[in-house]
């Protein structure tokens, strides 16, 4: 059940969600959640003072929904797009859910990346009206009073950031809060789970973003960035907040800054149900398209040899997942070592450097390592060595450095391996490490591409290649809803391992002859139940969430996930 003051959602046994209203009239139209607005029946209508106010024909949602859309698809700038969408979702949610889902392909970049990065920069020239919730250092000693202010009953869904690192456009001050609001979108359309019982949040605390301190219009809180002793003590206090407030919520940290990032993930992890997409969402779809790429080029897992450019909380947590999953396939730790190399702005990882960072050690080659594949431990190792000497199967970027693969690390890369599998994952698009139309040219039209923001087909050689976008949108709905269901007190790498398998396994021949790592995003339902499942039941064997049969668990996916109709709306 969800409670406001004006009016309760409730859900029966078969997951059909009602609404009892205390509202009436304009009031009532002017509530994104149950505002159905013409297709309100003219019973409802006389029954809740709307008699009148409503232009006479009663129409379905799917004349709604055609009528909406037309309305954003004739808009021809995606910012715009993304205002029209936004604008739907501030007077009717459902019908806002229901042209999302209608249109997936089309507007998944429009709602989120890339649009959305522009939305964050131009946030507060574009404001309309507040989502969610934002904490500011004025709120310390009364952050729960705050979070209850934004409570509609059974929150159980949070996406919280600090704005530091959005996307890779860096500290967007009071804009971030565009990344809550945009996942939290995916969590409803993708994975089902109702829009009354997530919440987006922001940690403002501040901004070293001088241009939006200058700007007379910015809306977030004109001070620098909060950090420190200060910035944990107020975390400290949001943590303990949402416990008390939610104590059934699973918590997702968003675009925070790397090093607040990985302390944040390990200080809480055991503390609250939470997990960190840019961690370990960007890992789990980056290991899900390693899998489908040795089932694209008949090799398993076992046999890739990967190089990842980026050791920042991103590439760390691939090589992580990555390593995991080597360990469960029977890999010993010095066969892992050799199978992963990463680097950072500085080259190979290499030795026990203490000018690095401490989260980069697990993943440092030792001197002896380096020199069995004829590299000098004593200087600074390139890419274009590493790929010469290592002949890796994957190579993946999370630089946010356009251009960091070169013709010649893709055509040495080619000449080593039949299929090589290239995924520059950084975003939005202009921090692309190639295009995929140059991985494509430089490989002969053998790389397997994965991408990070989305690319337009490519054609080669009369082939149509559609590089897939390995976008978190795979992973992290499904995450949140299965630990939802199993109602998990911890949120593990296991979970994420088989997050990653569940979606490689979506991958079919169709897929693959279109060139597509994973799967079309009009299934994304499909994959989150999917995800679902694998991490429930993960949840159930691991004692960290409720144990499910198969059968049990398939009913609870039934009854929790939500799809875009209008409740019945019962007057009290």
């Amino acid at each position: 059940m969800a409670v406001v003051d004006s009016y309760r959602f409730e859900r029966d046994d078969r997951g059909e969600w009602s609404v009892r209203v205390r509202i009436r009239r304009h009031e009532l139209l002017n509530a994104p959640l149950i505002n159905k607005s013409t297709a309100f029946t003219q019973a409802e209508r006389q029954e809740l003072g709307l008699d009148g106010l409503l232009p006479p024909v009663v129409s379905t949602i799917e004349q709604q929904a055609d009528r909406a859309y037309h309305n954003i698809a004739r808009k021809t700038d995606a910012l715009e797009r993304y205002i029209g969408m936004g604008a739907l979702q501030e007077r009717n949610e459902v019908l806002f859910y229901r042209v999302l889902l209608d249109h997936v392909e089309e507007l998944m970049p429009i709602v989120y990346t890339p649009t959305v990065g522009d939305a964050c920069r131009r946030f507060s020239h574009i404001f309309r009206r507040a989502r969610g919730v934002w904490v500011t250092p004025l709120h310390r000693g009364r952050i729960a009073q705050v979070l209850a202010n934004a409570s509609a009953g059974d929150t159980r869904l949070i996406v919280v950031t600090d704005n530091e690192r959005i996307l890779g456009l860096g500290d967007q001050g009071a804009g971030g809060m565009g990344i809550p609001i945009g996942k939290l979108a995916l969590y409803v359309a993708c994975a089902g789970i109702h829009p009354s019982q997530v919440l987006p949040v922001s940690l403002d605390v501040g901004t070293d973003n001088a241009e939006l301190l200058a700007d007379p219009l910015y809306v977030g809180h004109r001070a620098p960035r909060l950090r420190g002793p200060e910035y944990d003590a107020l975390v400290e206090e949001f943590v303990i907040a949402v416990k008390q407030c939610f104590p059934r919520a699973i918590l997702q940290w968003e675009d925070f800054k790397k090093n607040n990032a990985i302390a944040l993930h390990e200080r809480y992890r055991s503390r609250l149900a939470s997990f960190n997409d840019d961690i370990q969402g960007t890992a789990a779809v980056g290991l899900a398209a390693v899998i489908a790429a040795g089932r694209a080029s008949n090799t398993s897992l076992i046999d890739q040899r990967v190089v990842i450019m980026g050791a920042g909380a991103a590439g760390v947590g691939i090589a992580q997942l990555l390593a995991d999953a080597l360990r469960r396939a029977g890999r010993s730790e010095a066969q892992i070592k050799a199978s992963i190399a990463v680097l950072d702005s500085r080259g190979l990882l290499v030795g026990d450097d203490p000018h690095r960072d401490a989260h980069k050690q697990a993943f440092a080659w030792s001197r002896e390592l380096a020199t069995s594949f004829a590299l000098d431990p004593k200087k600074s190792i390139g890419l274009a060595e590493v790929v010469a000497s290592m002949k890796p199967t994957v190579l993946i970027g999370t630089t946010g450095q356009p251009g960091a693969f070169d013709a010649e690390v893709v055509r040495t890369m080619a000449r080593h391996v039949t299929r090589p599998a290239i995924f520059p994952l950084s975003n939005p698009t202009s921090k692309s490490e190639a295009t995929v139309a140059d991985l494509v040219t430089w490989s002969g039209g053998r790389a397997l591409v994965a991408t990070g923001s989305p690319f337009a087909p490519v054609v080669h050689d009369g082939h149509r290649i559609e590089a897939a976008q390995a976008n978190n949108v795979y992973i992290f709905p499904g995450v949140g809803l299965g630990a939802m269901v199993a109602e998990v007190r911890e949120v593990s790498d296991a979970m994420f391992s088989v997050a990653a398998s569940a979606v490689a396994n979506m991958v079919d021949t169709t897929d693959f002859a279109r060139g597509a790592l994973l799967p079309r995003l009009t299934r994304l339902r499909e994959v989150a139940r999917a995800v679902a499942r694998a991490v429930a039941l993960e949840a159930g064997r691991s004692g960290l969430g409720r144990p499910m049969s198969e059968e049990q668990l398939e009913a609870e996916l039934d009854r929790t996930m939500w799809n875009p109709t209008y409740p019945s709306v019962v007057a009290e």
